[in-house]
């Protein structure tokens, strides 16, 4: 493994029968995958796709939002979102935790990005459901795998009452420089993916951060990178983030690719 696509939704029916040539493919380039849940049934298809494969590994838990298609809560081009009141079943995913395969809790966080109807109670739903998968990856020992969009204060603070406790990666960053440095602060990595190969929103925050403190992923199948860009993305495509992160850094690649790949390593145990 020469590198690591720490967020994926490889398990996602997305990839249908090609799941074996995205495998294959991720294979042939030396990638790895966190396999990434969100409900209950993907965190089980990520933990099958992961017992199957070798240099893939598991994520599970639940996302902030009720309804997880695959158009509802990715950070691509939107569709109408539905936000309900699903919630986190502690006692069945304490079936799926001890899974050797399973190295993180998540994708789970606050997405407040068009919330629609009662937006308050939605809030206070959305914050019980993530405490508790805070608490559950601190009684498993788990890293969390935060989805925060258009939330990141109100993530931080309530993160910021179990610092010391927790670790993790904030999946898909895409807040501002001070606020990557609080979650850093936090014993977090920020990660990035293809969209940094099309935008230069986050390249302040790419050169000005710890490269000890950032992670690459793909998110896929959406939003690959440039020269993939407008197709279903896969893992292997999150060789071009890791070239743009140093590209962007003005580091050698060799050195950003081994440290990335020790970054995951060390916070996810792959």
């Amino acid at each position: 493994m020469k590198y690591i696509d720490i967020h994926s939704h490889l398990g996602f029916e997305d990839y249908g029968p090609d799941q074996k040539g995205v495998i294959a493919r991720m294979k042939e380039s030396g990638v790895g995958t966190i396999a990434v849940g969100a409900d209950l049934a993907s965190s089980i298809e990520a933990i099958k796709v992961a017992e199957e494969n070798e240099n893939v590994w598991a994520c599970i838990g639940q996302h902030p939002t009720h309804n997880v298609s695959k158009t509802d809560f990715h950070h691509g081009e939107s569709s109408e979102v539905s936000h309900g009141l699903l919630g986190f079943d502690e006692v069945e995913f304490e079936k799926l935790v001890k899974n050797p395969k399973v190295v993180a809790i998540g994708e789970c966080g606050l997405e407040y990005y068009k919330l629609e109807g009662d937006i308050e109670k939605i809030k206070v739903k959305q914050k019980a459901d993530f405490i508790k998968q805070i608490k559950f990856a601190i009684k498993y020992d788990k890293p969390l795998m935060l989805h925060i969009r258009d939330a990141f204060d109100d993530a931080y603070d309530i993160l910021k009452e179990y610092q010391g406790q927790v670790r993790g990666d904030v999946h898909f960053f895409t807040g501002k420089l001070p606020q990557a440095l609080k979650f850093i602060e936090l014993g977090f990595t920020i990660s990035f993916t293809g969209l940094i190969t099309y935008v230069q929103d986050f390249d302040k925050i790419i050169k000005n951060v710890p490269l000890e403190a950032l992670q690459a992923e793909t998110d896929a199948p959406y939003v690959a990178p440039v020269p993939h860009r407008g197709t279903r993305n896969e893992p292997a495509y999150v060789i071009p983030v890791y070239q743009k992160i140093a590209e962007i850094r003005g580091e050698e690649p060799e050195k950003v690719r081994l440290q990335l790949l020790e970054n995951a390593k060390r916070l996810f145990g792959v």
